[in-house]
């Protein structure tokens, strides 16, 4: 494979926009799935566009409208819409065969020999990989189950702003109360205790002043005979928080809670379902702190662009019985030889370095536009994964949702689509595919900035 120019990728109009948005076309296939589809429906409601076609960095809707893609499925088209590369693996397989259980196949071992290649330091000898159901929701199902399984404990810790999926287990280690409030029942003894979210401490403490006090909360809750918390069968942590705001801690944080689950025998699962894979400048984003987890689930990149999930693990952790844990479509060999070709691409088109280079421009520029924003409380990120947390006054903090789903509004009609999440709904996320161009990329940040500006005027 030689290695791609990424500008041949996408569309070279983006971003272009060809009259009212949404268009014609769109308004009736959008009120066409109001009318039909289940009322759950998320995406569409703030970014009204019914899409055609994607290739590379960018998408077009069906009435020829180019958007510069800043979401890329949430993470899941991290190599781009359509990647040449990745689909012509996927055409070879699916003349083959595209569905076998856990039934052994070339593909499937190449997979997991791939998976155990890129896996740092200690983790490379002994991991083992297991296929689960098609979304990260399951990854998440297996890893609590396998601790739950080798421990013999029941109770879970998890972090405040977690995003872990929706199936019953994973939505009940996940903090936001949105979705939690008519969903039981949940899973029982699960504990939350506080992420280093720095901008909003919930110790109340700045960065001057933070001795990661966050930490010690986290032991006390292990130590402390009366804290209420049975010891638990594992601890599960975003090493860099997802959905929750793309919140990036300190550097030692991640190393210190993983010293204090070994400290106390507590197995450390790491979610890397959104930050895996090249997304925040290294293959796991735990590498960014040397920490070594004893599960990590992985979802969203692993496929390629298509639904599939596994878990790795230490060997000594491998105690499952025969069929443990199963699942129709643990055996998607069409998603399993896209990833081998992700892997493949990511490595060989130095991914890394390219997300690093690219975040770090998007980062630098975003950092200039704060200076001159009334509005942009924090801007924060590593790699392709960066948040800008927007809110109604800097002195106070006080977070503006409004605004931040004004500037995602405002920027869908420029051509750039952008998704908001955190606490309180008020962070912009920037997650474009890895394969975004300098050119799109600054395109992008460019439009974003005379959104800002618009929008601040109108206050």
């Amino acid at each position: 494979m030689r290695n791609m120019k990424f500008e041949e990728l996408s569309f070279s109009e983006a971003p272009k926009i060809v009259g009212e948005l949404p268009g014609k076309k769109s308004k009736k296939l959008l009120q066409l799935q109001r009318d039909i589809e289940g009322s759950a429906l998320s995406y569409p409601i703030g970014i009204p566009i019914v899409i055609e076609e994607g290739r590379g960095a960018t998408i077009k809707d069906v009435d020829g409208n180019v958007f510069i893609d800043f979401f890329a499925g949430a993470g899941v088209v991290a190599l781009g819409h359509c990647n040449p590369y990745v689909l012509e693996a996927v055409r070879k397989q699916q003349n083959k065969i595209t569905h076998t259980l856990d039934f052994p196949t070339e593909i499937r071992l190449e997979l997991i020999e791939k998976i155990r290649m890129i896996m740092p330091g200690k983790l490379r000898d002994g991991v083992k990989v297991q296929f689960g159901g098609p979304t990260g929701s399951d990854a998440v199902e297996m890893a609590i189950k396998l601790a739950k399984y080798n421990t013999n404990r029941h109770s879970l810790i998890a972090f405040e702003g977690a995003y872990h999926g929706m199936t019953a287990g994973a939505c009940s280690l996940t903090s936001g109360k949105f979705w939690k409030e008519k969903y039981i029942p949940m899973l029982p003894e699960v504990h939350f205790v506080p992420y280093a979210y720095c901008y909003r401490c919930a110790l109340y403490k700045s960065r001057n002043n933070c001795n990661l006090e966050c930490v010690s909360v986290y032991e006390r809750v292990l130590e402390d005979p009366h804290s209420g918390v049975v010891h638990p069968a594992a601890t599960i942590i975003e090493p860099i928080q997802g959905e929750g705001g793309s919140i990036v801690p300190p550097n030692d944080y991640i190393s210190k809670i993983a010293e204090i689950s070994k400290k106390y025998e507590v197995p450390i699962i790491f979610d890397e379902i959104q930050s895996g894979f090249c997304r925040t400048g290294k293959m796991f984003s735990f590498q960014h702190s040397g920490a070594i987890p004893d599960i990590i689930t992985m979802s969203k990149a692993l496929g390629g662009g298509f639904p599939l999930s596994a878990i790795a693990y230490k060997e000594e952790h491998d105690g499952w019985r025969k069929a443990a844990h199963i699942g129709t479509f643990r055996g998607n060999v069409t998603a399993m030889a896209a990833g081998v070709a992700s892997i493949d691409f990511i490595i060989k088109n130095k991914l890394d370095n390219h997300t690093t280079e690219i975040g770090n421009h998007i980062l630098n520029k975003l950092e200039k536009i704060k200076e001159n924003s009334e509005i942009i409380g924090d801007v924060r990120g590593k790699g392709l994964m960066i948040g800008v947390e927007i809110v109604e006054n800097k002195e106070t903090k006080k977070p503006s949702g409004k605004l931040a789903a004004d500037l995602r509004t405002e920027s869908y009609k420029r051509g750039v689509l952008i998704e908001i999440g955190g606490h309180y709904n008020n962070v912009v996320r920037f997650l474009p595919p890895l394969i975004i161009t300098k050119e799109l990329a600054e395109i992008g940040v460019e439009i974003f900035e005379e959104v800002i500006n618009n929008v601040e005027n109108e206050l």
